[in-house]
């Protein structure tokens, strides 16, 4: 197979993050709907935290099974410390951004009155911000999904990277439903170039990780980036929870994390039943 083909193969998978992404443009004023779609958003995300953590630590588990702890000690510590790394690093990013937003706005000749920007409440810029997050942090996951194919298709398994193609493109439409959960919730309508950056950053990675993952395959990458995606998902799914809290509806809310984190699974079923 040569490498045009196999960049193809890591962008099919890529681009249907894109199928779930228009979710954020249904009007919908409706407070139970926007509960139960955050929710199972939110559900999905919190499977993908599971799933992401046991393929970053499956690495550390072989080289426990072989007994050889010196390996399994430096996987341990690259796990910990990525996954410190991809949720502390949200942690501060959200302390700066709101430092920002309280400093005072400028006054002078030019400058904007208070009541110019009624329309950008701190709700709206938030659910931007995390929105932006959570496309990061799939992007992440899916670099690790693209690293797969890359080296199924390179060793000549053709097969098995055609079936990683369909799991992973199924699984990443729902994630793009995820993506937007938070603008969902607060019910704000993104513009389509803004739906196209998020996707971009959500699903790019896949494709470019198929073409490193042809050249070579390294487990210390695959363990940094999945578990760097674990901390900045799990940052996520929190805010998401809090988000849920203030909204209410706490059956209805509970009903949908059980629904998205059962849907999350049964994508995951393909992915599993192709042997990854």
């Amino acid at each position: 197979m040569s490498s045009s083909q196999i960049a193809l193969l890591g962008a099919i998978a890529g681009i249907t993050i894109f199928i779930g992404l228009p979710v954020g443009r249904v009007r919908t004023a409706m407070p139970r709907t926007r509960v139960m779609l955050n929710a199972v958003a939110t559900g999905i995300l919190i499977f993908l935290v599971w799933d992401v953590l046991t393929h970053a630590w499956d690495p550390v588990d072989v080289a426990l099974s072989d007994h050889d702890y010196g390996t399994a000690t430096g996987y341990g510590i690259v796990f910990a410390a990525s996954f410190a790394v991809g949720i502390m690093s949200l942690v501060y990013f959200d302390r700066w951004i709101a430092r920002k937003a309280r400093r005072p706005l400028p006054v002078g000749p030019g400058a904007a009155a208070a009541t110019e920007l009624a329309g950008a409440p701190d709700n709206v810029a938030r659910a931007g911000n995390l929105a932006m997050m959570i496309a990061i942090g799939i992007g992440l996951h899916n670099f690790g999904e693209g690293l797969a194919i890359g080296n199924s298709a390179a060793s000549g398994e053709l097969q098995l990277a055609v079936l990683l193609v369909i799991g992973f493109a199924l699984h990443n439409a729902t994630e793009g439903f995820g993506i937007v959960a938070p603008l969902t919730a607060e019910g704000i309508r993104p513009s389509w170039g803004r739906l196209a950056l998020l996707g971009l950053i959500g699903g790019g990675p896949t494709f470019l990780g198929t073409i490193v993952g042809e050249q070579f395959v390294s487990d210390v990458m695959s363990i940094v980036f999945l578990a760097l995606a674990a901390g900045s998902i799990l940052y996520v799914v929190i805010e998401l929870l809090a988000v849920a809290r203030r909204m209410g509806h706490k059956e209805l809310m509970t009903w949908g994390l059980v629904l998205g984190v059962m849907l999350g699974f049964a994508t995951d079923a393909i992915v599993t039943a192709a042997g990854a």
